[in-house]
């Protein structure tokens, strides 16, 4: 091969690769949004029983076509303690089987019919351009994005084709073990996708190339390509908690062991290509597919009755940090999934509404016993709701940054929600002030007075657990029962204040506590036109 050819070669086959993993994103990105409450909902089924978690990882990744988002997915979810180590390890065992189906599709450019598939490019792209409906044109995005994948193993087919004579040359020589599993480590590592480097073995298979004798050198690579896909999980967890990395350590775990066992085997049995998958199927391309698939499951069905011994041997490698985390359910690789993201949000919101109701009640409470010792606590949990909301904005102002239109009103809705939610604090903050002010002045209210505003404290307790359950079940039957108590509340401030004029009249109130206690009643009327905002938002 010419210095001239050489470099023709490399700009074929790279060009064939790009549009492979342009095709690739193309497919996975829009599968995943056009499938993201389909995904929301299996990961909200995950359960304790490892069969189902594999099937969830397995069903998780072939939707979206990539392992690595699913396992990323997964670290994040761990993350912020919404699937324990135990579960998450099953889902990564499953994520490897599923993460396969890549290499079955790359398989069918072996066959000729898969040339056809080609125009799905251009259907693909008149249908997003033509169809004013979301999911049509992403629907038309993923046409495109499966086409794509074919030119793409067609283009580096082609260029392997035209240089086979050198190149088969080259690639004869190759035959130590190590050197092959090594190279498949590192090209994985390098594009953090094994499905792309499994392609473009598929793609020699198909120009009918043959690296080392033909045996079992090529599947030193497949298994390298295992250990390499465990990259992304590992990055991502780099930043993230104890519990985190340990799922990433799971993973790379899981594919080392597999990947050294069977490293083992094919040792031992050096005609084992021969012998089984070279005698079971006609096409080289559907060999190597049905390896990668074999392999995973196999691994799968051997090492899934040990997942506490994973877990066991994680946990004693990276040891809890004694340094407590705030609890939250953010994470940014939640980002990639709107409906993930927002669902989380949500929960996040729930909980800093708790934190600005126990304000409330503290302020309360030192409010109703005059107790100035708890006015401090009261003011700590309102800057913790303080630092929950600004991380909430901040979350949603990035989840806006690279959502979709559709995504907007769920997150506009958000947005003025947690401002909603916020006020609660304020008003937590004002009766903190009220306290001071009679503390200050010595005030003085009589248990008359107190009783006739713990009845309306009371029912906006219920108010709030009515919209805590509204938020968090989706039932709009709860907001007759909600809009009822905001009435009652309305009513209840109007009939204090009366009551209180009349105090005034009889001498029975001391005017000096005017201020307080009008100011006072108002915000707790105030409390519960904010909850009836937040109801409201359910609607539609």
């Amino acid at each position: 091969m010419t210095f001239g050819e050489l470099i023709m070669f490399t700009v074929r086959l790279l060009a064939g690769t790009g549009v492979f993993l342009v095709g690739v994103h193309l497919l996975t990105a829009n599968i995943e949004q056009l499938a993201t409450g389909k995904i929301k909902d299996l990961f909200e089924k995950t359960a304790d029983r490892r069969l189902v978690n594999v099937g969830i990882g397995a069903a998780t990744t072939a939707l979206i076509q990539s392992s690595g988002v699913t396992t990323v997915l997964i670290v994040g979810f761990v993350n912020v303690g919404i699937m324990n180590l135990h579960q998450a390890a099953a889902m990564i065992m499953g994520a490897n089987i599923g993460t396969t189906i890549t290499a079955q599709i790359a398989a069918l450019s072996a066959f000729p019919v898969t040339t056809y598939i080609q125009i799905f490019v251009f259907i693909g792209m008149m249908m997003s351009m033509a169809c004013k409906s979301d999911n049509l044109q992403k629907t038309g995005f993923i046409l495109s994005g499966l086409g794509l994948i074919f030119i793409g193993l067609s283009l580096m087919s082609d260029a392997m084709k035209y240089n086979r004579d050198a190149i088969q040359h080259m690639f004869e020589v190759v035959t130590n073990p190590f050197l092959l599993f090594g190279i498949g480590i590192f090209l994985t590592a390098l594009v953090q996708s094994s499905s792309a480097t499994t392609s473009v073995i598929i793609a020699m298979s198909v120009a009918g190339l043959t690296i080392g004798t033909g045996g079992n050198e090529v599947l030193f690579i497949i298994l390298g390509t295992n250990i390499g896909s465990c990259v992304t999980a590992l990055m991502s967890s780099f930043t993230s908690g104890a519990n985190a990395k340990r799922a990433g350590l799971i993973h790379l775990m899981f594919n080392t062991f597999g990947s050294v066992l069977f490293f083992i085997l094919l040792m031992c049995w050096p005609d084992f290509m021969n012998d089984t998958f070279r005698t079971w199927f006609g096409s080289a391309a559907t060999e190597i597919a049905m390896f990668h698939t074999f392999f995973n499951l196999t691994c799968t069905i051997l090492f899934l009755p040990f997942c506490n011994i994973f877990v066991k041997i994680s946990e004693l490698l990276i040891p809890e940090k004694k340094a407590e985390t705030a609890v939250t359910y953010l994470d940014e690789r939640m980002l990639s999934s709107a409906s993930i993201a927002i669902s989380q949000l949500e929960k996040e919101m729930i909980l800093l509404s708790d934190t600005a109701m126990d304000a409330f009640r503290t302020a309360y409470r030192s409010f109703y016993k005059k107790d100035k010792s708890l006015i401090e606590p009261s003011q700590d949990l309102i800057n913790q709701a303080g630092g929950i909301y600004h991380t909430i904005v901040n979350y949603l102002i990035r989840l806006s940054a690279q959502s979709k239109l559709s995504d907007e009103e769920n997150i506009s809705t958000l947005h003025n929600n947690v401002g909603d939610v916020m006020r609660i604090a304020e008003i937590a903050d004002n009766f903190t002030k009220y306290t001071q002010r009679s503390i200050r002045h010595d005030l003085h209210f009589s248990d008359s007075v107190k009783a006739e505003i713990d009845v309306m404290v009371q029912r906006l307790e219920e108010m709030y657990a009515l919209t805590k359950r509204l938020i968090l079940e989706k039932d709009e039957g709860l907001l007759a029962q909600i809009d009822q108590a905001e009435q009652d509340i309305d009513a209840f401030r109007k009939k204090l204040l009366n009551r209180h004029m009349e105090r005034l009249h009889s001498g029975e109130c001391k005017p000096e506590c005017s201020s307080v206690y009008i100011n006072l009643v108002s915000n707790l009327e105030r409390l519960g036109d904010h909850l009836t905002y937040i109801a409201h938002t359910i609607e539609g």
